[in-house]
């Protein structure tokens, strides 16, 4: 019988993936922290809607600035290094933070010039983390590796990291920044284990300027239809998700009248849900094609923003966060496992922060559109404007879904050492299109 360590990561998949899974899980821990207890920091010291979206936009505009940039500095350099220089700066800026909050200087302005430092060294950190997967393991288990980094992203970051963030905020609002540091500190010395980090060649020997790498990056994705379908869904449906999410704090404290651990808690009540659905993909994967799979999750979206929209109750709030985490994190696999297998990997860091881009370009549009729609119509109108924009965008993409799936996964030169023959695709791979 088959051990615990096996279940979650399996030994077939190799030491180095275990690394990078425990360094993954233990830097969630940190930002799941940070994720309750930043935003009632910002509520603590401005009662403003649109300061308090600031407040995440701040933390996502870096993308719009060094996204590109990030993903070409990646595809040049060691990856590895990288995640691991990264994430020490994510440190050195919480804990500058930590000394204004101790001393009691700390102002709502400070707060947001931390959020976009701390976004910033993200930016890199996320770029070169993401390509380290396909790397690590063979093709035919990215869906499972990217399920197990999922689960982690959801125990940590989702399910224990916001309640104890919100429990130490209530102690003392410097306490859970300190207990983030300590996380990525750990995270930086669990990804320096990892033995190896394999380059593909035509990386190591690139030349030529970073301008010259990013448009080689634009130009591949312009020429593949699937992938940048993709990358468009994922930007439009999180500009219409993050209008509402920008200001959820104001919206569970004021409107369902939650505490700050109740608050806390609804990020627990989808973590709960994802966690299920996660640990679950491996089943539906096989049994399911990604089309359907797809087409449910994003009408899953435009249910739930109609369902905020219209109650009041902090119980029914809850079953939909739990709902919600059962379709969202059964996407972001979906949709992390198609790109993998659709993109070479001396392109992976590049496409991964053009949809990385997408991801928080969405995210700074929509939270500015729902800080001034909360402020000017009240904290139930982002929700409705989510729910209007995602079932217009869904109407649109319905069909362009079956050539995302159906879509066959490349194989590069450097993937040959890593291709059994039950590995090729077709066999265990992209399921077959409706």
């Amino acid at each position: 019988m088959p051990s615990l360590g096996d279940l979650i990561a399996p030994r077939r998949m190799g030491r180095d993936f275990r690394w990078l899974l425990a360094a993954s899980w233990t830097s969630n821990l940190g930002d799941g922290i940070a994720l309750a207890a930043a935003p009632l920091l910002i509520a603590s010291l401005t009662s403003s809607p649109v300061l308090v979206a600031a407040g995440a936009m701040m933390q996502f505009l870096p993308w719009l600035l060094f996204g590109l940039l990030a993903g070409a500095v990646a595809d040049h350099h060691d990856r590895r290094r990288l995640v691991m220089l990264a994430n020490g700066l994510r440190a050195v800026v919480v804990l500058v933070l930590i000394g204004f909050l101790v001393t009691g200087q700390a102002t709502v302005w400070l707060v947001l010039i931390t959020a976009f430092l701390y976004g910033t060294a993200e930016v890199f950190a996320d770029s070169a983390g993401s390509t380290l997967l396909p790397m690590l393991v063979k093709p035919a288990d990215l869906g499972i590796g990217n399920a197990r980094m999922q689960g982690g992203y959801l125990v940590a970051n989702q399910l224990a990291g916001p309640p104890l963030g919100a429990f130490l905020f209530a102690v003392g609002s410097f306490w859970p920044f300190v207990l983030q540091v300590l996380c990525v500190a750990l995270a930086v010395l669990l990804i320096s284990r990892i033995a190896r980090t394999p380059v593909p060649e035509q990386v190591e020997d690139a030349r030529g300027s970073k301008a010259h790498a990013i448009r080689e990056g634009l130009q591949w994705l312009r020429h593949n239809a699937p992938v940048r379908t993709l990358v468009i869904i994922i930007l439009v449906f999180n500009v219409t998700w993050a209008a509402p999410w920008g200001v959820l704090v104001l919206y569970a404290t004021e409107h369902l009248g939650m505490g700050p651990v109740g608050y806390g808690a609804l990020t627990t009540a989808s973590a709960i849900g994802g966690f299920i659905a996660v640990f679950g993909f491996g089943w539906l994967e096989k049994r399911v094609s990604f089309s359907t799979l797809m087409r449910v999750c994003l009408t899953c979206e435009v249910l739930m923003h109609l369902g905020f929209a219209l109650t009041t109750s902090a119980i029914v709030a809850y079953a939909i966060m739990f709902g919600f985490g059962l379709y969202a994190f059964v996407w972001g696999t979906i949709s992390t496992t198609v790109r993998q297998r659709l993109v070479p990997m001396e392109l992976q860091g590049r496409i991964a922060s053009v949809n990385m881009v997408g991801v928080f370009g969405g995210l700074v549009i929509g939270q500015f559109i729902g800080g001034v729609l909360a402020q000017l119509f009240g904290l139930t109108a982002p929700w409705w404007f989510a729910f209007a924009g995602s079932a217009i965008t869904l109407a649109l993409v319905w069909r362009p879904i079956s050539h995302i799936a159906a879509a066959k996964p490349v194989i590069d030169a450097g993937d040959s050492d890593r291709l059994s023959e039950e590995d090729e695709p077709g066999a265990g791979g992209m399921p077959l299109p409706d």
